[in-house]
């Protein structure tokens, strides 16, 4: 027999009732009476001008911006790969016959 589980379940009464089934009810029932009887709150009130001031969108003008990041040389124990030009450490290399440096990455 198909079964459509989209239907609203409705409860079958030849089962025997338990405990839980009547704290289910009475707490349905108890929260649909606060919901009732609570007022709605106000909604926050959110200035115009403050959110566009937060608001960053993609191709802004940052030429006025200074980044500072600072640079370290490659280390001993680290290489340069020579497919994607990327500082990796030695534990990274793939062995490859040619001499060539290589991550694991490239050499998949």
């Amino acid at each position: 027999m198909a079964t459509d589980y989209d239907s609203p379940r409705t409860p079958d009464y030849d089962s025997p009732r338990t405990p839980d089934d009547e704290l289910t009810e009475n707490s349905l029932e108890e929260l649909q009476t606060r919901r009732r009887s609570e007022a709605p709150t106000g909604a926050v009130e959110v200035d115009e001008a403050d959110l566009a001031e937060s608001l960053e969108l993609p191709g802004a003008d940052l030429s006025g911006e200074v980044l500072t990041v600072r640079m370290l040389p490659r280390q001993a124990d680290e290489f340069t790969c020579t497919c994607c030009f990327l500082v990796h450490h030695r534990s990274q290399l793939a062995s490859s016959p040619g001499g060539t440096l290589v991550c694991r990455d490239c050499a998949v």
